[in-house]
């Protein structure tokens, strides 16, 4: 009985995040032969590879959300709203093949990405010019992304790491980094909340974060069976954010029933989602 509900749950999951035929995107990826950025024991392998990263991926979208230019880059050019599965995939297949792919794939990913932000400038609402190649913007996004994985990791991963893990772990994004074109990336969890802290004064809720946040967590795509697992997710998301990114998303703050609550319900759906993802012995 076991076995067609943890077979259904992996299949309505990995459609979301790999497409239909997640066995042979899977194959692409890890079944073929070459060097890779990261050895099996790297921080990066463990991180990436969990059910937390669902977590992780929602908190990093919101907290990406407060920087004004980066908001005005995914509103106007991301197509979020229209297809907001396709870029689920596209940023799956990213990390996959960064983290687990041959470094030919990793280099030809990296590129594609590249190529892609090259063409994506304009002007936010206010009349400031953006571009997606600004070094400045790419740091942010890869600053949110490397605290949210890390942050929903040590929340709900399966064996969250320890102190010189965690820097190795931000020591492994930095390579990604790197090779993106994101300068000074940090090498350690102090280095991160530095940097983080940098951004502070920039970082608003604007009107189209706002209606981001919305989107992601009230009127997302999900069928509506799935909703009650989604509210859990979301709410665990929300839940690892900084308590000073609440207001300006509009965004609730309660510790009391995030630490108890919230944190039981998203501990329970990231097992389960991890035991469905699972091959059986």
């Amino acid at each position: 009985m076991a076995q067609p509900v943890r077979a259904a749950l992996a299949g309505m999951i990995l459609d979301k995040v790999a497409g239909p035929d997640p066995e042979a995107a899977r194959a692409r990826i890890h079944d073929v032969p070459g060097e890779r950025w990261f050895a099996p024991d790297r921080p990066i392998r463990r991180v990436h590879g969990d059910a937390s990263m669902f977590a992780g991926g929602l908190r990093a979208l919101l907290l990406q959300s407060l920087h004004p230019l980066a908001m005005a880059a995914v509103a106007s050019h991301s197509g979020y709203r229209g297809d907001p599965w396709g870029r689920l995939r596209r940023t799956s297949h990213f990390l996959a093949v960064t983290t687990y792919g041959p470094a030919e794939d990793a280099w030809a990913a990296i590129e594609h990405v590249q190529s892609v932000h090259d063409r994506v400038r304009g002007r936010a609402p206010d009349g400031t010019p953006y571009r997606a190649n600004d070094p400045h913007l790419l740091r942010w996004v890869h600053l949110a992304e490397v605290d949210s994985f890390l942050a929903a990791y040590q929340r709900y991963g399966a064996r969250p790491l320890d102190a010189d893990e965690r820097d190795e772990y931000v020591v492994d994004m930095s390579r990604v980094a790197d090779a993106l074109g994101v300068p000074d990336p940090p090498t350690s969890v102090a280095g991160l909340r530095d940097a983080l802290e940098e951004y502070r004064p920039e970082l608003r809720g604007t009107p189209e974060a706002r209606q981001a946040a919305r989107f992601i967590l009230v009127q997302p795509p999900v069928p509506l069976l799935a909703r009650p697992a989604y509210g859990v997710l979301t709410a665990a998301a929300v839940g690892l954010l900084p308590w000073w990114t609440r207001w300006p998303l509009r965004l609730p703050y309660l510790p009391l029933a995030e630490a108890t609550v919230v944190r039981a319900a998203g501990d329970a759906l990231t097992r389960t989602i991890r035991w469905a993802l699972t091959p059986p012995a």
